[in-house]
């Protein structure tokens, strides 16, 4: 019995263990967000722990490994609970903005959608509960290394989890927004649609607040002001992102043979160029395709070769002379829409740019490559 292939890697970054049957990857820019929030953290661990020198970074970096591990339990949890309910991860990535997981396709239900994004908030929040915990039951003296590590578990996965909660993708809490307009509208484009647009206005939202603090006499420093318009910026990036995701897949939604194929006549392998010019000029159509004398579709007619043939000479030029031929599997279904007459289509493109559509086994029409292409992106 075969194995099924493993997941496909889309991001590049270094493997460093597999997760319920998908890959683990520190994507380069992670190293990058380790080594300014690490920076960045430095004055939080000297306050809280009094310590000076190379100490204080080590503390400093242990906060931040701290902060990527609840962000890595975030991303499994999303993980785990999304192949309980059919949909296979096919990679976890730590990288600059946090991490996310890469799925082999969209959640097939709003019920699925919305349960596998709020899992990975609550997990965040449940480990900042616990670090609380710990924190209120007062058993490790305040001030301490491990006091700090505690404090620092308990603000950044509060952080994490309410963050990740505001309803507006790419954020957790907008899938899960994108959840609730789609079950009440049953349109998935809505729903995202809807979300990505909330989304932007989080994202705008958080830029106004960064901008503020300094303009009403706030305390914000420098920093803190250019890491919340990054911040800003990458949200309302990955909310665009949605919404021309969106459109894009109902494009493809709407495919059918009538917006991508081009409707054709047959003739028989021995006629003549000038018969196979009438019968289409009969049905008002462009192209013909011709039947080998098993029945088969064997070749096709170029439209510019024909054309270039003198009329007083087509009808001593046999229909072959301007054909293009078709191997065998060249053939789509034509009563196919959607996402399967695309995989029909991908399938039959390899083995020729043109293909013959066939509706209960007979020719139909020829489809183009790049008609298709032109289609979706219209």
């Amino acid at each position: 019995m075969s194995t099924p292939a493993p997941p496909r890697r889309t991001s590049s970054g270094w493997v460093v263990g597999h997760v319920a049957g998908a890959p683990v990857i520190l994507a380069p820019s992670w190293l990058v967000a380790v080594a300014v929030l690490t920076a960045l953290s430095v004055p939080a661990a000297r306050a809280l722990t009094g310590l000076e020198g190379s100490a204080v970074w080590v503390v400093a970096l242990a906060f931040v490994v701290l902060l990527f591990a609840s962000v890595f339990l975030h991303e499994v949890a999303h993980g785990l609970v999304a192949r309980a309910r059919g949909q296979q991860p096919h990679e976890f990535v730590l990288t600059l903005w946090g991490g996310h997981t890469a799925f082999g396709g969209a959640a097939p239900t709003p019920a699925t959608n919305a349960i596998v994004a709020i899992v990975g908030p609550a997990v965040n929040l449940l480990l900042g509960a616990l670090f609380w915990g710990a924190l209120a039951l007062d058993v490790v003296p305040r001030g301490t290394v491990l006091w700090a590590l505690l404090w620092s578990g308990a603000v950044t996965n509060g952080f994490v989890g309410v963050f990740n909660l505001l309803p507006g993708l790419p954020l957790d809490g907008g899938r899960v927004l994108e959840a609730a307009v789609w079950a009440a509208t049953k349109s998935r484009y809505t729903g995202t649609v809807a979300a990505g647009w909330v989304g932007r206005v989080v994202a705008a939202g958080v830029v106004v607040w960064a901008l503020l603090g300094p303009l009403s006499g706030g305390a914000s420093s420098v920093v803190d002001v250019m890491w919340a318009v990054l911040i800003g910026v990458f949200l309302w990036s990955g909310a665009s992102a949605a919404i021309r995701s969106a459109r894009s897949q109902r494009n493809v939604e709407g495919v059918t043979l009538d917006a991508v194929g081009h409707r054709a006549v047959t003739v028989g392998h021995g006629d003549s160029l000038a018969h196979a010019g009438a019968v289409a000029a009969a049905a008002g159509v462009q192209d013909v395709v011709l039947l080998s004398p098993d029945g088969r579709p064997a070749a096709y007619v170029d439209r510019a070769a024909a054309a270039s043939v003198p009329a007083q000479v087509a009808g001593s030029t046999p229909v072959t002379a301007v054909s293009v031929p078709l191997p065998v599997g060249a053939t789509v279904d034509g009563t196919l829409v959607g996402h399967a007459l695309l995989n029909d289509l991908a399938r039959a493109t390899r083995l020729s740019p043109v293909v013959v559509a066939l509706v209960d086994g007979r020719v139909a029409g020829l489809v183009r490559a790049s008609d298709v292409i032109a289609a979706i992106r219209a």
